[in-house]
């Protein structure tokens, strides 16, 4: 019997693999959507310092009844800047924001609210990342949908547009208000 060279199988193998990987990857709903293991569960512990003199909040702001976002951006982040209208926008719609400032200096951060005006109900600062890390935050601006028991409904990673706020972004606050 012939025997079978093993690098001559190695090709078409990792073809097939990588083949597979892809056609799986392009099935998904949203390419660009990072999942969360948060959704469904009870959003981690806020653990924010303050910003300026702006007011904060904590886990039973999370938990009040009513659907919001919480919305992680910095100064430094170019995409923060283009969603920064269409979270005015929300909260002129009478969707409560709030506001975590990441791995950013706080005169920074106070400067581009000055600049662009404040869409935040509350807001604070997470200098060292931590509790980006404990929510799975990959990079900013990404935003949270949380329900009014404090449980993650969806994450939007990327910045909010338009297309997001009409997409899933805005069937997940809908959801959550229960409309």
């Amino acid at each position: 019997m012939a025997k079978i060279n093993p690098m001559m199988i190695a090709p078409p193998v990792i073809f097939a693999a990588l083949a597979a990987m892809f056609w799986i990857g392009m099935g998904r709903d949203n390419p660009n959507e990072l999942p969360t293991a948060l959704a469904g569960k009870e959003a981690p512990e806020v653990r924010i310092t303050p910003l300026g003199d702006l007011p904060g909040f904590d886990d039973a702001s999370l938990r009040d009844g009513k659907v919001k976002l919480v919305n992680f951006w910095a100064s430094w982040c170019a995409p923060c800047r283009v969603e920064h209208p269409n979270l005015e926008k929300l909260k002129e719609q009478g969707i409560t924001i709030y506001g975590v400032n990441y791995k950013d200096k706080p005169g920074n951060a106070l400067g581009f609210l000055a600049e662009l005006g404040n869409p935040y109900a509350a807001i604070g600062a997470d200098n060292e990342g931590r509790m980006g890390l404990n929510w799975g935050v990959y990079g900013v601006p990404e935003t949270y949908v949380i329900d009014g028991a404090g449980r993650i409904i969806m994450r939007h990673a990327g910045p909010i547009t338009q297309r997001a706020i009409d997409g899933a972004l805005g069937a997940a606050i809908a959801k959550g208000t229960g409309e």
